[in-house]
């Protein structure tokens, strides 16, 4: 065991500070990253949990997030059969829709507008997403019966057997569905016969996007090539993941939102310089005798110097442990209020070299107290 590392463990409530300090900058962003992410992982949950392979979308579309319509033309179903390896193509319609609660004598009525999701009840079809029970599929058989998310009840006024209105229409909650909030819009999922039964399938010969399943899902990237070869600029083929990705990283690049996240990184790094620089430095000042000590034994400066340093990555490692303990118990406390958090890989990289950057940066600045450490100084 190294002396640096030695003198964490045995001396560890005087980094303590610099390890909390570390962990709240990293958890201050990954929280704000996670959070954003999940609004989106919400909204596309239907998507992300389907049985489909490949995504097909409008030519221009780069993401389903505010990047404008990414519907198609009906034609371009048939021609996605085409190809040898596709198995099962449907269309994933959506819609809006004002939504009015029956209340209960002494109740408040409740009118809102909510996102309407459509899914195939048929056993194993592409649309159903794989989490659904069957219990869910077989209530959205039943005509006009829709399924929310616990989160929403309260929101739109209803629990489970209520009745209530849809542009108008009676619909019956007559199932629950847990890990598909949406944050910015209540959403309310219905089957296809029943969104037909609204008024609000396809219209104009066109349809939403087009989910596709294949053979071999290992497969996925070379029969998307092959699609978006034959498609002629009318349609452009993404597999799930990729679009996953891209709907996370459309959304981090709203101005809005990156000035929140550019703002907290600030604010992250503000506060995990000065208080770890700090800690480092008086630990370092309260052993000066102990590195006194050493260089009258004939260890050199630059020994000493490389000893700070490794005791700051030290800390900067304890500090990422702790970050991702914290940031676990916030995802845990997120999905009680029915969040759901994703992290980025590529934001939870940033993140760790940041904070050992903030560590081995906060060890440069508390070399200056090792010029306090002259051997001359243990004999007064």
């Amino acid at each position: 065991m190294s002396l640096a590392l030695a003198t964490l463990i045995y001396e560890w409530r005087r980094y303590l500070a610099a390890v909390i300090a570390l962990a709240f900058s990293g958890l201050l962003i990954l929280a704000e990253v996670g959070m954003f992410t999940g609004i989106v992982k919400g909204v596309t949950a239907n998507i992300d949990r389907s049985r489909a392979d490949i995504m097909v979308l409008a030519p221009k579309s780069e993401s389903l997030v505010n990047s404008g319509p990414s519907g198609l033309p009906r034609r371009i179903q048939p021609q996605i059969y085409m190809n040898p390896d596709v198995v099962e193509v449907a269309s994933f319609e959506g819609n809006g829709a004002r939504w009015t609660n029956t209340p209960k004598p002494g109740e408040k009525q409740i009118s809102n507008f909510v996102q309407i999701n459509m899914v195939d009840t048929r056993p194993g079809a592409v649309t159903l997403p794989v989490d659904y029970t069957e219990e869910v599929r077989v209530a959205l058989q039943e005509p006009y019966a829709v399924a929310i998310d616990r989160t929403a009840l309260a929101g739109l006024g209803v629990k489970l057997g209520d009745l209530a209105a849809l542009n108008g229409k009676s619909v019956k909650v007559r199932a629950l569905l847990d890990g598909y909030p949406n944050i910015n819009q209540p959403a309310v999922v219905v089957s296809r016969d029943t969104m037909r039964l609204l008024g609000m399938g396809p219209r104009n010969g066109r349809t939403g996007p087009l989910m596709v399943r294949i053979k071999d899902p290992s497969q996925a990237e070379a029969v998307r090539d092959a699609l978006n070869a034959g498609s002629k600029g009318a349609f452009r083929a993404w597999t799930r993941d990729e679009l996953s990705k891209a709907n996370e990283k459309a959304l981090l690049k709203e101005q809005i939102i990156g000035i929140f996240l550019g703002f907290t990184m600030f604010i992250g790094v503000l506060i995990g310089i000065g208080i770890t620089s700090q800690t480092l430095r008086g630990a370092v000042l309260a052993n000066v005798k102990e590195f006194a000590s050493l260089r009258a034994l004939g260890v050199s400066m630059g020994a000493l110097r490389l000893i700070v340093i490794e005791l700051s990555f030290w800390v900067g490692m304890v500090g990422l442990a702790a970050t991702a303990i914290m940031t676990w118990l916030v995802t845990q406390l997120g999905k009680t209020v029915g969040l759901p958090m994703s992290y980025p890989l590529s934001w939870v990289t940033t993140v760790t070299l940041l904070l050992l950057a903030i560590s081995m940066a906060s060890g440069l600045m508390a070399m200056g107290v090792l010029k306090k450490s002259q051997p001359a100084d243990l004999l007064r």
